[in-house]
């Protein structure tokens, strides 16, 4: 069986990924979590390279255009989300790394990445139950 450095989780929104993701993290203390790019405006409480990659529009088009996003979102007008395929292999070079993604997302970092990626669809308890956590 193939080395697995690469662990995504993936659910539909309310689903609880990010929660089990937080779990994961606080039960595996050498797991690390990828951190996102995105083109927002970081808010006050957050840090470029902890909470999120903060990229002008210009330098996401240029890591899209050098390839180095396994996959990205434009989630609402001129505001991107993605995943770094830099960020990912250089995590993954000291161990398991964790992403929480999409469902799209995670497809492609199973496409780039094949057997060494593990990719864990969180299913809701029910549809009812989604709905209320929305």
């Amino acid at each position: 069986m193939p080395d697995r450095n690469i662990v995504v989780l993936t659910a539909p929104s309310g689903a609880g990924k990010t929660t089990i993701a937080h779990r994961v993290m606080e039960a595996m203390p050498t797991m690390q979590f990828s951190v996102s790019a995105t083109t927002r405006s970081p808010r006050p409480d957050e840090t470029d390279g902890e909470d999120y990659h903060f990229l002008t529009p210009e330098e996401f088009q240029a890591r899209i255009e050098a390839g180095d996003l396994l996959e990205y979102e434009e989630v609402y007008p001129d505001q991107f989300y993605g995943t770094l395929r830099s960020e990912v292999e250089n995590r993954s070079e000291d161990g398991p790394v964790l992403l929480d993604i999409d469902v799209n997302g995670a497809l492609n970092v199973k496409r780039s990445f094949g057997d060494e990626a593990l990719v864990l669809f969180i299913a809701p308890p029910s549809l009812d139950e989604l709905k209320r956590r929305l």
